[in-house]
């Protein structure tokens, strides 16, 4: 009678780790996927920012452009165009940044660094572990108390 009820007890924790074990791993793939909306979320909204500064830098270049050239012209002094330079660099980066190829160009950058100088992304002192963290939370905490 006891080994029937030591095998059930066996069977009954077996399929309570699985459950749990299924259950973690979907609360991963739920963690993950939200981390990566929120990512794409931030991307989408930091594209669009730079699209709409876009617009009014865009209206600014272009009046500046017109003023400097309509200056440089009546002053007869080509000196006077100078600062649509960088301007002009400025208005291209932005440009580039929302609709062009810039984030493409920087994620393949970053494949790269990650693919061949992965030592460049490399923590000072190494990773941080669960130790250092107690250490530091001992030696600034006003409450410890040791076991």
């Amino acid at each position: 009678m006891g080994f029937v009820f030591s095998k059930s007890m066996n069977d009954s924790l077996k399929a309570q780790r699985e459950f749990m074990l299924m259950n973690s791993r979907l609360q991963l793939e739920r963690q993950l996927l939200m981390q990566n909306q929120m990512r794409e979320r931030q991307t989408a909204m930091q594209i669009a920012w730079t699209r709409e500064f876009l617009k009014y830098f865009g209206t600014f270049f272009g009046l500046a452009a017109v003023g400097l050239t309509a200056g440089a012209i009546k002053k007869k002094n080509p000196g006077v165009l100078l600062p649509i330079v960088p301007l002009s660099f400025i208005f291209a980066y932005q440009y580039d940044m929302g609709y062009g190829t810039l984030l493409q160009r920087i994620k393949g950058e970053a494949e790269n660094i990650l693919d061949t100088e992965s030592t460049l992304l490399e923590l000072p002192k190494g990773p941080l572990t669960y130790e250092d963290l107690e250490k530091m939370r001992r030696s600034q905490s006003k409450f410890f108390i040791e076991k």
